[in-house]
């Protein structure tokens, strides 16, 4: 039988980088959920929004690393919730765009502080590696590599 050559999961980048960022993802959704009562999803797609304005489903499913049917489903309770409204795009009605409402801009305007504060003290960790993580991090995402 062949075996694969000699591996070592615990040092592959892209596994190690998908353990963090998820780590990362949950222990700031305690925050959320406990407090505003959203998903990990849910937080995405609002955070977005308040990024971009008026988009589609597909545009943020693209940008958040989310399937279609999480933002779907997220997008549905959300707007029951009263946080945001969807309509349907007069150029093409297959997109659904979402846009928040006024009680979803009040929402993040209480979330958004909360944000800030949990980043601050993830990057307050770091200490004098700060600038080196974050100059790594951006050739990480550089689409060239």
């Amino acid at each position: 039988m062949r075996r694969p050559p000699k591996f070592n999961l615990n040092e592959f980048l892209p596994y190690r980088l998908t353990v963090a960022a998820e780590r990362l993802s949950v222990d700031f959704s305690r925050n959320y959920a406990k407090t505003f009562g959203l998903t990990i999803a849910e937080w995405r797609v609002l955070v977005h929004l308040t990024q971009t304005g008026e988009i589609s489903v597909r545009d943020v499913e693209k940008r958040v690393g989310l399937e279609k049917s999480k933002v779907s489903r997220a997008a549905s309770r959300l707007e029951t919730a009263g946080y945001l409204t969807k309509s349907v795009n007069m150029d093409d009605r297959r997109l659904v765009k979402l846009a928040l409402t006024e009680k979803g801009w009040e929402l993040m305007a209480d979330l958004i502080p909360v944000a800030i504060a949990h980043q601050d003290r993830l990057l307050s960790r770091l200490g004098d590696k700060l600038e080196a993580f974050m100059t790594t991090l951006t050739l990480i995402e550089d689409e060239d590599i």
